[in-house]
């Protein structure tokens, strides 16, 4: 993870701060930074988003391609994931100092993403026990400066709402073996309801109290972070502890609350942007680097 050197007399300004719900930037305890979000804008995937959370940005793209299904879960396609630490970033990525931290943040992503609560798995099934969908999804990040959870599981969210998987017919032939034909119309094409895909909080741990979407200089005051993954109803899927200090069970119930709170509230101004996103078409205005 990037990291920043802070000085005794900048902990003791954030951490006074914090202490009086008043942050450097001046947002709250429980306040995100400005959030951008774009869909749809890489050409060569089935779905994609770019979300940048203050000077944090990540992209993340969705290929859909036929595999075979898991034999423990022969109805069910799959998801797969793969983070790209990029050296842009920052320069503690270069060479392979950003493989540790992309295993890391694959794997927690696996565990909240990849279940039948989250995404509908049965319906990336084209014929069971032979044939189903997986879904490929690639993160790079383009920048960091602190809360990667959180921008991530957004770009995941959006990019799985951006996605569309070709409608598929099966024929059989002269010899009885099974065709799969792909509809070549773009229209013609199958969506993914992502209402139930969670969204992650990360509450980091500051003095007495915990902070929401902490930048590196706070993280850096930080003894340990909990991260939640939240549902629309808010919902708790899955919680993880990181960080080298210890969380006592009342901060831990505290944060828990504060992240479920903050979660719920994410979800529908996140439905809203992306369904208004998705009316305007061609029309909207392609904005940054990727323009």
């Amino acid at each position: 993870m990037a990291t920043v050197q802070v000085s005794e007399a900048e902990k003791v300004y954030i951490l006074h701060g914090i202490r009086d719900d008043l942050r450097v930037d001046g947002r709250g305890c429980e306040d995100y930074r400005h959030m951008e979000i774009e869909t749809d804008v890489v050409s060569n995937t089935d779905g994609s988003a770019k979300v940048t959370l203050g000077h944090t940005a990540v992209l993340v793209g969705i290929k859909a391609e036929i595999g075979k299904p898991r034999p423990m879960v022969p109805d069910e396609g799959y998801l797969e994931f793969f983070v790209d630490c990029s050296a842009n970033a920052t320069p503690e990525f270069e060479g392979r100092g950003g493989e540790e931290l992309g295993t890391e943040l694959s794997n927690t992503l696996y565990k909240v993403f990849n279940n039948k609560r989250s995404v509908d798995l049965k319906s990336l099934c084209i014929s069971e026990g032979e044939h189903c969908w997986v879904l490929y999804v690639d993160v790079l990040l383009l920048q960091c400066d602190g809360n990667l959870y959180d921008a991530i599981s957004v770009a995941i969210k959006a990019a799985l709402f951006n996605t569309k998987i070709p409608r598929v017919q099966i024929s059989a032939d002269d010899e009885g073996e099974k065709e799969i034909e792909l509809s070549d119309d773009p229209y013609d094409c199958m969506r993914l309801n992502v209402e139930n895909v969670p969204c992650m909080v990360t509450l980091c741990k500051v003095g007495h109290r915990h902070v929401v979407d902490a930048t590196l200089q706070e993280k850096a005051c930080s003894v340990a972070s909990l991260i939640i993954s939240v549902t629309h109803k808010g919902t708790v899927t899955c919680t993880r502890k990181v960080g080298g200090g210890s969380l006592d069970p009342e901060s831990i119930f505290e944060m828990t609350e504060a992240g479920k709170r903050v979660g719920k509230a994410l979800h529908a101004p996140l439905m809203k942007l992306l369904q208004q996103e998705e009316s305007l078409g061609k029309k909207r205005q392609k904005v940054g680097f990727l323009g």
